[in-house]
């Protein structure tokens, strides 16, 4: 049996459990989807999202990447979280971390690894805001778990800077956003206990921002190039 062949077989016999259980399973399905939660994950293949946090098809909106990063300029990322809270309304959005994270320890060590250290850059600023604590914790193993919470702390903040979730509390949407770490060797999820409200507080003075409509843009105000009216001519 070739390795496409497994999988394919796995997913007949999870179809047929899942018919057994509940025959009208599919068919409600594909009616559409309303989760409550937004799981913003590592890709790490140990993680799996759905069975770390017990739900099932559905009930979690899922996009993942190295080191569950949250990039402003990852629009990937930025379209999955507004189509979550936009349109599909989910109430809880959930940044989880897991200790041993290969990106973290990767971008912790002074060495290249070629394409992903442009991507690792915005762990190692993590690792710029926060180098006082980490060089008080003299275990490597330990820095690295702290490293991997301050991590997933930081693109909380991430998220809160967005005008996505600007917008959704403005608009009091009672949005929650939440930082979680997976201890792979015991399955544990841990709750980093990140307080949202103050985040957006303390956040609003430099990162709060208004939609402007196209009616309030004073064109006396926009300072765009010289145009010279003769160039057309």
């Amino acid at each position: 049996m070739t390795s496409i062949e497994k999988i394919l077989q796995n997913n007949k016999k999870w179809v047929a459990d899942r018919n057994a259980r509940d025959p009208e399973f599919f068919q409600k399905l594909a009616t559409g989807q309303q989760p409550r939660y937004l799981f913003i994950g590592c890709s790490d293949s140990r993680v799996p999202a759905s069975g770390i946090t017990g739900t099932g098809p559905g009930e979690m909106f899922v996009h993942r990447n190295i080191a569950n990063l949250v990039v402003p300029a990852d629009m990937n990322l930025l379209s999955v979280l507004q189509y979550a809270v936009e349109v599909l309304g989910v109430q809880d959005i959930m940044v989880v971390g897991h200790y041993g994270c290969g990106g973290v320890k990767a971008a912790a060590a002074n060495k290249q690894y070629g394409l992903i250290d442009n991507w690792l850059v915005n762990i190692r600023d993590v690792v710029r805001l926060h180098e006082t604590e980490l060089l008080r914790i003299r275990d490597e193993e330990k820095r690295h778990r702290r490293l991997v919470e301050l991590n997933v702390m930081e693109q909380v903040r991430n998220l809160g800077k967005t005008n996505i979730i600007q917008n959704a509390v403005r608009n009091n949407n009672n949005v929650r956003l939440h930082g979680l770490v997976y201890d792979i060797a015991d399955g544990v999820l841990k709750d980093l206990k990140v307080d949202t409200e103050q985040l957006i507080h303390d956040l609003g003075p430099i990162y709060g921002t208004e939609a402007v409509l196209p009616e309030e843009v004073d064109s006396a105000s926009y300072e765009g190039p010289e145009h010279d009216p003769a160039e057309t001519e």
